[in-house]
C-alpha cells in the first residue's frame, strides 16, 4: 500500500441495526465498597449485555424501550435495577446463598453445586438462541460473571473466550470447550492461515473465525462454566484458563416421536453512527496549489481530443483541493474510461450524493431446524439438521452451516447402558470481510482516503454493466498511455466480486460410552471421543487489480481422539444423605495431529479468472508445511 509514513490502521466493520438507543455506565460493587470484576450486566428481556471490569466499571448501550437492568455475579443475589432518567446507575450487590442443584462437571460428571469446591455457573440452550449469530459463543456474552467475550465484527469473525481475566500475553489463555465430555478444538484463524501474522499486526487479511463457532446452538441443551483450578484438572494444562462445558439435547420418553420445527429471520443494517462523517465543501487532492500544470487551483488540465478541460486530480485520494464549485466543470474518473460512455466528457464540481455508507447492504439471517425424538423405559434419542444461512452487509458475503446431530442412550441390561453422541458439520464462507491496512478492506478507503465527489453508485454501475475494475483513483493524466489503471484502490464492487475469499471446513465430532453400575454408590465409564476436521481456504487477487494478481490456498487438517477410563462414586453414611464421600478416579490418553500446508502464486496470474496454483507467471516457491503429530 502506499503512504504507510509509521500509519498502522486495523479497522473492523461493525454491523448491528441502528436503532435509537443511549448508553448506561456504572459501578457494581459489593456491601464493602469492594469491585466486582467480571459482574453480569444485562438488559432484562434482551440478550444485550456486557461485563464489569477490573474495577467493578461497565458502560452498555441500551435501546430506547429498555425499563430495566439484571446485575448478577456467582456467590450474590442477582439484581434488578430501574433505568431512569440517569445516565449513570451504580449497584451493590450483596452476598446470597447458592442454590443446591445439579449440574455438569468434568468428564461430563454431575455432581450437587453444593459439593463442589469450585465456582460454576450453567445457562440453559435458549439463552443462546434467542439471537441467531453465526458464533454461538458471542450469545454468552453478559450472561454469565466473570466471562469475557471479545468479538470480532467482521462476518464469522472470532470470539476470545477468557475467564476470570487475561492470565497470558501469547494469546493462549482462551477456555477449554468440552462438549459431551468430548474435548474440541478451538483454534483462531489469527494463529495459522496465509495471513495469521499480518493480522496480529494490523495489516491485511480475513478473520475465518474459531473452530468453537462450529457448534450448532439449536443443539445445546446446558452450558455450563468451570471457574477453578479444581475444575479443569481433569483436562490437564490446556484446561488452566477454565472449562466451558456443553451438553447438547437429548430425546425424552414420550408416546411416540415427537417432531420439532424452528425458523427465524434476522435483519440489520449497518449502524449510520459508526461510518465516517465527511466534509461537501472540498475536492479531491491535497492542496489547492497543488496540480499537474501547477495552475493554483488544485485543478489539472488534459485535452481529451476537443481542447483541454479542467480535471479532477484522479491520481491522487483524499478531499483536500480545491473548493467545490457547482458551476465549474471539470473532467473526473470517469471521463477516462471508453467503456463508461463518458469518455472526455465534463460534470459539475460538487460532491457526490450517494457516500459510503450506501455501499452497505442489509445484512440477512436465515435459520431453519428440525429434530425429531423419542424414548420409553430402555432408552432415548435425537436427530437434528439445521440449516444456517447467513447474506453479510459487505456485498457477496456470505455465510452458511449445515449441521446433522444425533444423541441417545440405550439400556443394554440392567447394569449396563450404552450412550453416543454425534455431530457432522460442515460451514462455507465466501466473500468475508477484508480487514487492516489493505485494499481488500474498502472501510480502510472509507475511512482513510476517500473521494467525497465519488458516488458510490456509480461504482456499482460501472462494476455492474462492464464487469470491469473502473476505479474511482485512476492514474489519469499522470499515464495517459493507460490512464485507467487503477492508482491505489480499486473498484469497491470490483474488491469485493474479483477479490474475495472462500473457504471450507467440514467437521466431525462426537463420543460412544458403556456405563457399567456395579452398585449402587459405584459406576465404571470407558468413552471413547474424537474430534476431526479438514479445512480450505482461498483467496484470490483478480487480473488488472491494483495489487500484483495472485491465489492462494491453505490447507488444515486436525484429528483429536480421546480414551476415558473412570470410576465414579457417590457413598452416603446416613438415611438423610447429608454425610457422603464422592470422588473420580480415571485415566485419559490423548492423540492429537495437525497439519497444514500453505502455497500461493508467484508474479501473478497467467490467465485471468483461473484460480489454480499452476496458473501462476513464474515457478510458485515450495510449499510451507507443518506436522504437528
Amino acid at each position: 500500500m502506499k503512504k504507510l509514513s509509521l500509519v498502522f490502521a486495523l479497522i473492523f466493520f461493525s454491523a448491528s441495526l441502528a436503532l435509537a438507543q443511549r448508553t448506561i455506565s456504572g459501578v457494581v460493587s459489593d456491601e464493602k465498597g469492594e469491585p466486582l470484576y467480571g459482574a453480569s450486566v444485562l438488559v432484562t428481556g434482551t440478550t444485550v449485555g456486557t461485563t464489569t471490569d477490573f474495577d467493578g466499571k461497565y458502560s452498555i448501550n441500551v435501546p430506547a424501550s429498555a425499563t430495566s437492568l439484571e446485575i448478577s455475579y456467582t456467590g450474590f443475589t442477582t439484581k434488578e435495577v430501574p433505568i431512569g432518567a440517569s445516565n449513570v446507575i451504580d449497584v451493590t450487590l450483596e452476598e446470597g446463598i447458592q442454590i443446591s442443584d445439579v449440574v455438569v462437571t468434568a468428564l461430563g460428571v454431575k455432581r450437587e453445586k453444593k459439593t463442589l469446591g469450585y465456582s460454576t455457573q450453567e445457562v440453559g440452550g435458549e439463552e443462546v438462541t434467542k439471537v441467531k449469530d453465526v458464533n454461538f459463543v458471542n450469545s454468552l456474552s453478559g450472561k454469565i460473571s466473570g466471562l469475557d467475550i471479545k468479538r470480532s465484527s467482521t462476518l464469522g469473525g472470532s470470539s476470545n473466550v477468557i475467564i476470570r481475566g487475561s492470565t497470558s500475553l501469547m494469546n493462549n489463555n482462551q477456555a477449554l470447550f468440552v462438549v459431551n465430555g468430548t474435548p474440541i478444538s478451538n483454534s483462531l484463524s489469527s494463529n495459522d492461515g496465509t495471513n495469521g501474522a499480518n493480522q496480529r499486526t494490523g495489516r491485511g487479511g480475513y478473520d475465518y473465525g474459531n473452530a468453537a463457532m462450529d457448534i450448532n446452538p439449536e443443539d445445546i441443551e446446558s452450558i455450563n462454566v468451570l471457574k477453578g483450578a479444581a475444575a479443569s484438572a481433569l483436562y490437564g494444562s490446556r484446561a488452566a484458563n477454565g472449562v466451558i462445558l456443553i451438553t447438547t439435547k437429548k430425546g425424552a420418553k414420550r408416546k411416540g416421536i415427537g417432531v420439532t420445527f424452528n425458523t427465524g429471520v434476522t435483519m440489520g443494517n449497518i449502524d449510520e453512527s459508526t461510518t465516517p462523517k465527511y466534509q461537501n465543501e472540498y475536492g479531491e487532492g491535497y492542496s489547492i496549489y497543488k496540480g499537474w500544470y501547477g495552475n493554483g487551483k488544485g485543478l489539472d488540465s488534459f485535452d481529451f481530443g476537443n481542447g483541454p478541460v479542467l480535471v479532477s486530480p484522479t491520481y491522487e485520494d483524499a478531499s483536500n483541493g480545491q473548493k467545490f464549485d457547482p458551476n465549474l466543470q471539470v473532467a473526473d474518473y470517469r471521463s477516462f474510461y471508453r467503456e463508461t460512455g463518458l469518455y472526455g466528457k465534463t460534470f459539475p464540481f460538487q460532491a457526490a450524493t450517494n457516500k459510503s455508507n450506501t455501499y452497505y447492504e442489509t445484512a440477512i439471517t436465515l435459520n431453519n431446524s428440525v429434530a425429531f425424538e423419542g424414548g420409553n423405559d430402555d432408552g432415548n434419542f435425537r436427530v437434528s439438521y439445521t440449516n444456517f444461512n447467513q447474506k453479510g452487509i459487505v456485498p457477496n458475503s456470505q455465510i452458511k452451516k449445515n449441521t446433522i446431530t444425533f444423541g441417545g442412550d440405550y439400556n443394554l441390561t440392567d447394569k449396563f447402558t450404552v450412550g453416543t453422541n454425534a455431530s457432522v458439520l460442515i460451514t462455507d464462507g465466501k466473500g468475508r470481510y477484508g480487514t487492516g491496512y489493505d485494499s481488500r478492506n474498502v472501510n480502510q478507503s472509507f475511512r482513510q482516503w476517500y473521494n467525497v465527489g465519488v458516488d458510490i453508485q456509480d461504482q456499482k454501475k460501472f462494476y455492474e454493466d462492464t464487469k470491469k475494475n473502473i476505479t474511482w483513483n485512476p492514474q489519469g493524466i499522470t499515464n495517459p498511455s493507460n490512464p485507467g489503471k487503477s492508482n491505489f484502490f480499486d473498484n469497491y464492487y470490483w474488491t469485493a466480486y474479483e477479490n474475495f475469499e472462500s473457504d471450507n471446513r467440514t467437521r466431525t465430532l462426537g463420543n460412544v460410552q458403556l456405563t457399567y453400575k456395579m452398585n449402587s454408590w459405584l459406576n465404571l465409564t470407558g468413552r471413547v471421543s474424537t474430534d476431526r476436521y479438514s479445512e480450505i481456504r482461498e483467496e484470490r487477487i483478480a487480473v488488472t487489480s491494483n495489487d500484483v494478481s495472485m491465489y492462494s490456498r491453505f490447507n488444515k487438517s486436525y484429528d483429536e481422539n480421546n480414551l476415558d477410563l473412570f470410576a465414579n462414586f457417590t457413598k452416603y453414611f446416613d438415611t438423610d444423605n447429608n454425610v457422603s464421600l464422592e470422588g473420580l478416579v480415571g485415566f485419559n490418553a490423548r492423540r492429537q495431529t495437525v497439519s497444514t500446508i500453505i502455497a500461493q502464486t508467484n508474479g501473478g496470474l497467467v490467465t485471468p479468472g483461473v484460480y489454480a496454483l499452476n496458473n501462476s507467471v513464474n515457478d510458485i516457491a515450495a510449499p510451507t508445511e507443518t506436522y504437528v503429530p
